[in-house]
């Protein structure tokens, strides 16, 4: 009885601290037994916010299509019906208006929803970084990056680390949803230039160069806003773990 009165309950195990990265020497709130739950609870939570916003760029990618197709069959209808002349183009005209204006909503949206995802992300990133504090040797079994930067997030989506040409960049950005959307609104500006000039009486040729002039326009225009937006966003993000910068090669 004497000796089971003089034992003293075990300490607990605290979380090992990592050793690189503000406030990783440190970290006494990462001993407390309900972070864990609490960070996993944030991972979840983020990881859905993340799958809304995705679906929902996809879903509104979709009901633009549905439009554009919806408008092409009713102009294949409306030619059968009426030929090419003036009536068909009052009706081109007024459908590819229409089509134009749904697109650039579109656009907007989906340009939102994918700095919602950005956000998204770079909060994982961090949530990651707690993980790798509270126990660091796990970090040669995670793929992505615990750094909160604009390299760390882009990381995720398998970005390389060089800084990619203007070209490359250029085509990467057509391949990614805003990319597509963003041309397809600068073809349909186009078509509705070209019939436009149609309306006005213009030869054949004069409106298919005016029609191309105002597609690779509104494609300059299109790649000169992204631009800025996405500069907007590595101005205003605030990076509590950035990725330390790459040591020199050794002689």
């Amino acid at each position: 009885m004497t000796n089971e009165r003089t034992i003293q309950p075990a300490v607990p195990e605290r979380p090992q601290s990592g050793a690189d990265g503000p406030g990783e020497a440190g970290s006494p709130h990462l001993a407390d037994p309900r972070t864990l739950t609490i960070l996993t609870t944030e991972h979840w939570s983020l990881l859905s916010a993340r799958s809304l916003v995705y679906n929902e760029a996809f879903a509104r990618a979709g009901m633009f299509l549905t439009f554009v197709t919806g408008s092409l069959v009713a102009l294949g209808f409306v030619s059968q019906g009426s030929g090419f002349g003036t009536d068909f183009l009052i009706v081109a005209a007024a459908l590819l208006c229409f089509d134009l204006v749904i697109g650039l909503a579109t656009l907007g949206r989906i340009s939102a929803a994918s700095l919602e995802e950005f956000r998204a992300l770079q909060g994982m990133n961090r949530l990651r970084h707690a993980y790798l504090e509270m126990v660091p040797t796990l970090e040669p079994y995670f793929s992505t990056s615990r750094h909160d930067d604009l390299l760390g997030v882009l990381s995720v989506y398998g970005a390389s680390p060089e800084r990619p040409s203007l070209i490359g960049n250029y085509l990467h950005g057509l391949t990614t949803t805003p990319g597509m959307v963003g041309m397809i609104n600068a073809a349909l500006g186009g078509a509705l230039a070209a019939d436009l000039a149609f309306l006005l009486g213009t030869s054949g040729a004069i409106g298919i160069a005016i029609g191309l002039a105002v597609f690779a326009l509104l494609m300059a225009v299109t790649w000169i806003v992204a631009t800025r937006v996405f500069g907007s966003v590595d101005r205003q993000l605030t990076a509590r773990f950035p990725t330390p910068p790459a040591e020199p090669p050794s002689a």
